[in-house]
């Protein structure tokens, strides 16, 4: 499967929007958009603007390189939120939401999302007592999820600075434990990037 191995402020650059790719560097004047709020390559000026499948299509790309998926899998993970009742956008993130690499960035212990998947590929975490080296493992209300390895240097660094970041309201974090809690699952509420979902349905549904 292909995946995108260039810089990831070039990213951030297109969206024109922090994705939170770099972790810490994402908060320092190093940030690209910082330093260069503008589109990667030549022309830039030139651009016209977006019609509405430009705009749909952007926003799909965005939140598909937020979470770092590849199509196929952003895709398939769309498919299951259609076949649930309720919003299917609202569906479509509380998925993306609940993805074990996902959580393990939002409890702190990895400064991204794609250290946070390296993390669970390497074996390094618990998912109520027992591994599990998925990353699109989903979790559930209740679950546990802890890191097997307390004295990883890179899980103890993170945590160190997960107050820059802050913790989500649905879930609780021991950080001596290195251990969380999903007390709820998240709603539409608790997602506050800046999201169009709504783009992403329409461009799936044209």
């Amino acid at each position: 499967m292909s995946r995108y191995v260039g810089p990831s402020c070039r990213l951030c650059r297109r969206e024109a929007i922090k994705l939170f790719l770099k972790g810490e560097r994402c908060f320092t004047e190093k940030c690209a958009i910082e330093k260069r709020n503008y589109p990667p390559g030549v022309h830039v000026e030139v651009r016209g603007k977006f019609l509405e499948y430009g705009l749909r299509l952007r926003e799909k790309q965005k939140v598909r390189k937020i979470y770092g998926l590849s199509e196929k899998q952003f895709k398939r993970f769309f498919t299951m939120a259609e076949r649930k009742t309720g919003i299917t956008g609202a569906n479509f993130l509380v998925l993306l939401e609940r993805r074990l690499d996902n959580m393990v960035f939002r409890l702190g212990f990895a400064t991204s999302r794609k250290e946070a998947r390296q993390i669970v590929s390497h074996n390094h975490i618990l998912v109520n007592g027992k591994k599990v080296n998925t990353p699109s493992f989903l979790v559930k209300e209740g679950d546990v999820i802890s890191v097997k390895h307390k004295d990883l240097p890179s899980v103890r660094n993170a945590l160190e600075s997960v107050v820059r970041r802050g913790i989500p309201s649905w879930i609780e974090l021991d950080k001596e434990e290195m251990k969380g809690i999903i007390k709820l699952l998240p709603t539409r509420e608790d997602i506050t990037m800046p999201i169009r979902e709504q783009l992403i349905v329409e461009y799936y549904s044209r």
